[in-house]
């Protein structure tokens, strides 16, 4: 089972009373493909759906649409052509098939979450937050698509709107407003099921900004330990090493003998050991006379 569809089977269990499924089907009728006065069709390759359809018209009507099913695409098709059901269904919903516009006074007693469902049902998708994060709706008309959006804000998510062929296409990736629209709509444990994935994805990227981190720190260690070691060399060479004092020898003797340490670990070695800081400025000493020794021309 697809998300979407784990969306779709966890919505239809809260569309439990009259007015959800008054505003529920409002939604589904209001932005399906064909609504004039002499057809009405919804389409959906949702098997959730497609009961849900009967259902809705069932309780609402007490008449349910005729059903044309094409087995090879597993598209059902609910189509309605009686003109005397589809009067009484603009009649009901004060629908105008010429100028489709959300009328509120459809949506009452808190059913804003079951309108919108409806129309998620009929037109809406959501990928698997696994993959991205996307939900959508492939609305009819310009005008449907301003009005759903207006909806939606007044929860506190904003979508955005493109053109898509002939379609009006209202979409979210703010993953927090997928949440938002996701619990809005009744599908609390799926918008639970996105947090999860992002909490995972946080742990996952941590973790990998962590063994970065210790990447790059060793390849530091690592630059650092060579150049000193290769300063060392340089200075022993030419004797230079023998005039310093008994504290500098001591840190250059040790990194000779341990070139995988940190500054850290070797001053823990140290006779009298010091810090990080100590041990680098022995280093500093070291690398300023490697720097006059090659300004010279030793190498």
């Amino acid at each position: 089972m697809s998300f979407a569809d784990e969306v779709r089977v966890e919505v239809r269990k809260t569309i439990n009373d009259r007015d959800k499924k008054f505003a529920c089907l409002y939604g589904l009728l209001l932005y399906s493909r064909v609504l004039t006065k002499n057809q009405i069709c919804i389409q959906t390759e949702s098997a959730e759906v497609s009961s849900l359809v009967s259902e809705l018209f069932g309780s609402v009507f007490c008449k349910r649409p005729e059903l044309l099913e094409r087995t090879e695409s597993e598209t059902a098709n609910f189509v309605i052509t009686d003109s005397d059901f589809i009067e009484k269904i603009f009649s009901t919903y004060k629908i105008d098939p010429d100028m489709r516009e959300v009328n509120l006074m459809n949506i009452v007693n808190n059913s804003v979450g079951a309108f919108l469902a409806g129309v998620f049902f009929i037109c809406g998708s959501v990928i698997d937050p696994n993959k991205e994060y996307h939900l959508e709706f492939v609305t009819p008309s310009e005008c449907l698509c301003n009005s759903l959006n207006i909806v939606l804000s007044s929860f506190g998510v904003s979508g955005r709107m493109i053109q898509r062929k002939k379609s009006y296409v209202l979409y979210i990736k703010d993953s927090e407003c997928i949440e938002d629209t996701l619990t809005f709509m009744g599908a609390q444990q799926c918008a639970m099921d996105i947090m999860n994935v992002k909490i995972r994805k946080d742990m996952r990227n941590k973790a990998n900004r962590l063994r970065n981190c210790d990447e790059a720190n060793i390849n530091k260690v690592v630059n650092a330990a060579i150049k000193q070691t290769e300063d060392i060399l340089l200075l022993m060479k030419y004797n230079e090493l023998d005039d310093m004092s008994p504290e500098i020898k001591e840190a250059a003797k040790l990194r000779l003998e341990n070139p995988e340490l940190s500054l850290k670990e070797i001053g823990e070695l140290l006779t009298v050991p010091i810090g990080r800081s100590g041990v680098n400025h022995r280093f500093k000493k070291i690398a300023a006379a490697a720097k006059e020794l090659r300004e010279n021309g030793c190498k």
